[in-house]
């Protein structure tokens, strides 16, 4: 089932979380640029975003389907659904599949594919398997 991810309040206003995930990017960098000087922002932003890149995936998403129960080889205790999601997050649509624990928190990434627009991006999610 396909679930459409709630929006977002902010100061009073609604805003989808792609929209609101461009918006933080833009913040991140001018802060970044701030501190480390002219230029230096929008490379920086972009290694953060690298670093936390599952965090980021999971919080951007706009739509999100269950694809199953995760096996791990590792024989973790930990118990992990995998869902493929669809977003925007830096002005680019995507398409993956994570790792989620039953909290609603995610665990990592098994594949992300950016795509041209919304559409491709969710029809790209509704093939994952």
């Amino acid at each position: 089932m396909v679930r459409t991810q709630a929006l977002e309040v902010i100061m009073g206003m609604y805003q989808s979380i792609g929209t609101a995930s461009d918006r933080v990017m833009a913040t991140l960098m001018v802060g970044l640029e701030l501190e480390f000087g002219r230029g230096a922002g929008e490379a920086l932003a972009h290694r953060f975003l690298e670093a936390e890149e599952t965090d980021f995936l999971w919080d951007a998403r706009i739509e999100e389907r269950w694809l199953g129960s995760y096996e791990s080889v590792d024989d973790d205790d930990l118990e992990l659904d995998r869902i493929a999601i669809c977003g925007r997050l830096g002005g680019r649509w995507f398409a993956s599949v994570m790792l989620v624990d039953g909290e609603g928190m995610a665990h990592g990434t098994m594949g992300k594919r950016f795509c041209r627009s919304r559409k491709l991006a969710h029809e790209a999610m509704v093939d994952a398997h």
